[in-house]
């Protein structure tokens, strides 16, 4: 009777163990399948705005061909469109943000991570921050009522005078000093992607294991030394990362770098002369696009906007995986 009533027990013990894995592994089945639909929902909406966007420039480059990337021409009334203009305001003010942008970046992050007074590494880290809080439209009314007026009474009025006499930079520097114009808008984009740079490096050089910079400074290194030969190799792919995260916020960037950079479709050899880049150029017309050919051609910025910006991001994560490789070396 005894060995009855253990064996029905047991049973009974082994059916709830059997349905309670049951539904685990039915928990577990319904987790993978929603991150999976997830996943799949990303690929899908992206592909769909890809698929928008090229079917909607199709008109303008069957109009103007290959040569709609070469062209300079900006002009609705003869419905004539290039979009070279804005293809090169869009790197040279990228260019101009990331010059300025990442060695303030990783200087900030350096002195929170290796120098600052610990009680003051937190409000510094949360007013960095905060910058990266304040909307786009913001930046770009403060550019353009002071920040543009500053720099047309004092920078650019300097940077005219020190480079008017040397060959390349007097060309780079030269003309009237309008404020606003591509220097200006790289400017206001490098104070907006700065809080990315700086707290993704700080994030990763936190990582740095204790460990390897005191045996370093037990050596003798200084604190250049352990940061140069130790905490930037150490976490250079982190770095990069975070620098090509705010490439691509620079790239695609609009309210603010319309307020300030002129919007001429025009090439000029000045960075203090107005320029146009191709997010600016969509948001300033699109409202008042007439005609399927002038919709199209803006779609086509668009496209053209969002090659570049996946074709710099591949770059950027192809150099990551070769870097990776080499540490694992």
């Amino acid at each position: 009777m005894a060995d009855v009533i253990i064996d029905s027990v047991a049973s009974g013990r082994a059916r709830d163990r059997l349905r309670i894995l049951g539904w685990l592994r039915l928990q577990d089945n319904g987790f993978h399948l929603l991150t999976l639909s997830a996943a799949l929902a990303v690929l899908l909406i992206l592909g769909g705005v890809i698929a928008s966007l090229a079917i909607g420039s199709v008109p303008a480059f069957k109009a103007f061909g290959l040569g709609f990337l070469t062209a300079q021409a900006w002009n609705p009334v003869t419905e004539k469109f290039g979009a070279l203009p804005a293809i090169y305001g869009t790197l040279a003010t990228s260019a101009v943000a990331m010059i300025f942008a990442v060695p303030i970046g990783l200087g900030i992050a350096v002195f929170l991570t290796e120098l600052c007074p610990y009680p003051l590494r937190r409000p510094i880290g949360i007013a960095i921050e905060l910058l990266a809080g304040i909307p786009s439209i913001i930046y770009g009314i403060w550019g353009l009522f002071v920040f543009a007026p500053f720099l047309q009474r004092t920078v650019q009025p300097a940077l005219i005078g020190a480079f008017a006499n040397v060959p390349v930079l007097s060309s780079l520097f030269g003309g009237p000093p309008y404020g606003i114009g591509i220097l200006t808008a790289g400017f206001i984009l490098a104070i907006m992607v700065l809080p990315f740079i700086t707290s993704i490096s700080r994030d990763v050089f936190e990582t740095v294991p204790a460990v390897l910079k005191e045996s370093a400074y037990a050596c003798g290194c200084t604190t250049w030394e352990v940061v140069r030969a130790i905490v930037i190799p150490y976490t250079r792919i982190g770095v990069i990362g975070g620098v090509m995260l705010a490439l691509g916020r620079a790239l695609g960037e609009t309210m603010a770098v319309t307020f300030v950079i002129g919007n001429s479709h025009r090439i000029s050899d000045s960075l203090l002369a107005p320029g146009a880049t191709i997010a600016s150029s969509i948001a300033n017309e699109f409202t008042e696009a007439v005609g399927d050919l002038y919709t199209s051609a803006l779609i086509a910025l668009g496209l053209i906007l969002f090659l570049m910006t996946f074709i710099i991001l591949a770059i950027a994560r192809y150099l990551l995986m070769r870097l990776e490789r080499q540490a694992g070396r």
